[in-house]
C-alpha cells in the first residue's frame, strides 16, 4: 500500500506524557504520521534541565512543526503552558492547522 499521509506535529506539556502516548496511537491508526516530543521533562526525564538542553529541544519542536502539514496540542483540562503557546503562535505564523485535545476556550 502507498499512500498520501498527513504529518501531524503533537504539541503539549509533556507532563501529559500518558496522553501523548494515546494520541499518537490513535493518529497513526488514523493513517497519519506523528511527529512527537523525544523526552518528557515533566514526566522523569531529568536530562531536559542540563545546561543549554531545554532551549535546543524547544528549537528542534520548531524544525518538527516546519515539517508538519498540522499541529496537535494536547491540552489536557485547557492546559497550555508558555512553550506550547509559542508554538501553537509558530505554526499558525507558518500557515499550519492547529487542532486540539480539548476544545480551548
Amino acid at each position: 500500500m502507498e499512500g498520501k499521509y498527513k504529518v501531524v506535529t503533537l504539541c503539549g506539556s509533556t507532563r501529559f506524557k500518558d496522553q501523548f502516548i494515546e494520541v499518537q496511537k490513535r493518529l497513526t491508526l488514523e493513517g497519519n504520521i506523528v511527529i512527537s516530543v523525544g523526552l518528557f521533562g515533566h514526566s522523569g526525564d531529568d536530562e531536559v534541565w542540563t545546561e543549554g538542553t531545554k532551549e535546543m529541544l524547544d528549537d528542534m519542536h520548531k524544525r518538527k512543526i516546519d515539517m508538519a502539514d498540522e499541529i496537535f496540542v494536547i491540552n489536557v483540562g485547557g492546559y497550555i503552558g508558555t512553550s506550547t503557546r509559542s508554538e501553537i503562535e509558530y505554526a499558525k505564523r507558518t500557515g499550519k492547522k492547529v487542532r486540539y485535545l480539548e476544545t480551548p476556550d
